[in-house]
């Protein structure tokens, strides 16, 4: 990818694309993994489910 379309792709990106990011103990966060990996969901997909969950009560 050429740097000026790489530039432009990320600049769309961070239009419509936000970051969530915290911070929780290691054993919770493999915990985690663990049954996401079981029930085969990314973080991103299982994560988008909560918030959607949450936004709909």
């Amino acid at each position: 990818m050429a740097d000026k379309s790489r530039a432009e792709y990320y600049r769309k990106r961070r239009e419509t694309i936000g970051q969530f990011s915290v911070s929780v103990s290691r054993e919770k966060l493999e915990a985690l993994a663990k049954k996401l990996d079981a029930e085969n969901k990314t973080k991103t997909k299982w994560l988008n489910e909560k918030i959607d969950e949450e936004l709909s009560k």
